[in-house]
């Protein structure tokens, strides 16, 4: 929009009408930008013939908008004000903010646990073998959580770096699924419950990345192992869907179902979010770092799949990666 030397609006884009309203023409700027620091950026504008720079922070639909104000003083004494959509780059700012307090976070707490262990043995429990045995203990699990953690941030990484890029290598679904299930079986029967594997004798050979999806299958039947009870059963499931009308064609779908407590729908859509969990004090106890299911969602979506999450409380929950094939994709071995 341009500012005249008397304050008032000269002219406004169909833009900064439809942000401001459609009469603001003629009004005087204090009037219709309202706003603190847009006022004293035009304002400077004007008195000191400078170009000023101020954000401008409003709301759309529920969400909220930041825009960058320009004013730019021109010939004439008026003031042309420019205003740019910066909320794509300040969500992403923000986001990176949120990631980096979430890390430390992670960090922070077995650290803390570890330094204050090696404190005490090296005083008060140093000639004490039991507790020293104990204390341990906890720091090798508090060593093997923050590997764990790091060794997810790596894995996340890796997967958003080549999210872009489709996978295009033959691999054998069914032969992946069968290899970590049966890696998995142990655990399972270390703690007292049943690992049931459905997969027909059909072909389940697509195009992806193999190593990625063994980690897709790794993590949902590790969480359903988890977050299950004893004497319960996890079972996976691979089949062919004709025309999905998720991917709108034909799928290979993969599903996990536990016999677990369910899940509250509430948290259903956030659930691939980075460390975001339903219960955080279970989710570290049991080893969890709050980024298998971000990484689960980031893979599923290089390979243009879906990933799709049904929970009823009290009777467990299904994941289902839905993954997208083709005649060619069925005919590879």
């Amino acid at each position: 929009m341009l500012v005249g030397r008397d304050g008032r609006i000269l002219a406004a884009s169909p833009a900064a009408r439809k942000l401001f309203g459609q009469s603001i023409r003629g009004h005087h700027y204090i009037t219709v930008l309202r706003q603190p620091t847009l006022l004293d950026a035009v304002e400077q504008a004007f008195n000191r013939g400078e170009r000023t720079v101020a954000q401008y922070l409003t709301t759309e639909a529920r969400r909220d908008i930041t825009l960058q104000a320009t004013s730019t003083p021109v010939e004439g004494g008026e003031v042309f004000v420019l205003l740019e959509d910066r909320t794509a780059t300040e969500e992403a700012f923000q986001m990176r903010r949120d990631f980096v307090a979430n890390v430390s976070h992670e960090l922070k707490t077995p650290l803390t646990a570890l330094i204050g262990f090696i404190e005490t043995l090296r005083g008060a429990a140093k000639d004490d073998a039991a507790a020293r045995e104990r204390f341990l203990g906890i720091m090798e699990r508090e060593a093997g959580r923050m590997n764990r953690l790091v060794t997810d941030l790596l894995s996340l990484s890796r997967v958003e770096a080549d999210e872009r890029v489709r996978p295009r290598t033959p691999v054998d679904l069914a032969g992946i699924v069968r290899s970590v299930t049966g890696t998995l079986t142990p655990l399972a029967d270390e703690r007292g419950q049943g690992l049931e594997v459905d997969i027909p004798d059909e072909d389940f050979g697509i195009r992806g990345d193999g190593d990625q999806l063994a980690q897709v299958v790794t993590n949902l039947v590790e969480n359903a192992l988890k977050y299950s009870a004893p004497d319960t059963t996890v079972a996976v499931a691979l089949g062919h869907e004709a025309e999905n009308p998720m991917i709108r064609g034909d799928a290979v779908v993969l599903s996990v179902r536990d016999q677990g407590e369910g899940i509250d729908p509430v948290h259903i859509p956030r659930l691939t979010e980075r460390f975001y969990r339903i219960d955080s004090h279970r989710s570290r106890e049991m080893g969890g770092t709050g980024l298998g299911l971000a990484i689960v969602k980031h893979i599923v979506n290089r390979h243009r799949g879906r990933l799709r999450i049904e929970s009823v409380a009290g009777q467990g929950s299904t994941f289902s990666v839905i993954l997208p094939t083709s005649g060619e994709n069925r005919r590879l071995s």
